[in-house]
């Protein structure tokens, strides 16, 4: 009885924000209200079950004194909400940003450089057809891409013809990843018809 239910307000949560399609009215808004109602709440009490107790909580009741800077910081964002109190939260604020920037700097310098770099210059050919076509095709494009991107100097004869088939790989790499994101929403649009299908309507078998 209870799944019932369940699969029914499912299924008219569906329709209602599938009802967008026509035109913004009252059940797409409260599907929607529902929807990020939901979510903060779900988000909220994972935090604060899966973070929160385990990396704070149960460390001070176990007298680790170290958590109570952390615990400080985590009050000082709460007193945000306050006018005379809201300069505490630029503390915590100021500490986010600090430890985010250079823990980022570190990670993008890693991910989105060294291994380009180092995906761009090994040796063009392992003794397979295939992956060392693929390693000459990425060292091509990622010259002609630095190429296109290039201004300080007119993009004349050599600069030009590099120039251009950079822009041709650009394109290719947009389009495949537009690509991919149409087919993950169209992924997500036949699992929401085949629910509608099967499990509320029970058309398909």
């Amino acid at each position: 009885m209870t799944e019932t239910v369940g699969i029914w307000i499912a299924g008219f949560l569906t329709l209602a924000i599938f009802s967008f399609l026509y035109k913004d009215n009252v059940f797409y808004k409260i599907a929607e209200s529902i929807y990020v109602g939901v979510s903060a709440g779900y988000l909220l009490v994972q935090g604060w079950h899966d973070v929160v107790v385990p990396n704070l909580i149960m460390p001070l009741r176990g007298g680790n004194l170290l958590y109570v800077f952390p615990a400080a910081l985590s009050l000082f964002i709460i007193l945000q909400l306050f006018d005379k109190t809201r300069w505490f939260s630029h503390i915590s604020i100021a500490f986010v940003v600090g430890i985010g920037a250079g823990y980022g700097f570190v990670t993008f310098l890693k991910s989105n450089l060294y291994e380009q770099v180092y995906s761009a210059i090994v040796p063009l050919w392992n003794g397979n057809l295939f992956s060392s076509a693929g390693e000459i095709l990425l060292l091509v494009g990622t010259a002609t891409g630095l190429f296109y991107f290039f201004f300080s100097i007119e993009h004349k004869w050599l600069f030009r013809a590099g120039a251009r088939t950079g822009m041709i790989f650009l394109m290719i790499t947009f389009g495949a990843s537009f690509g991919y994101t149409v087919m993950a929403r169209i992924s997500l649009l036949i699992g929401r018809f085949y629910f509608l299908m099967h499990d509320w309507l029970r058309i398909l078998k």
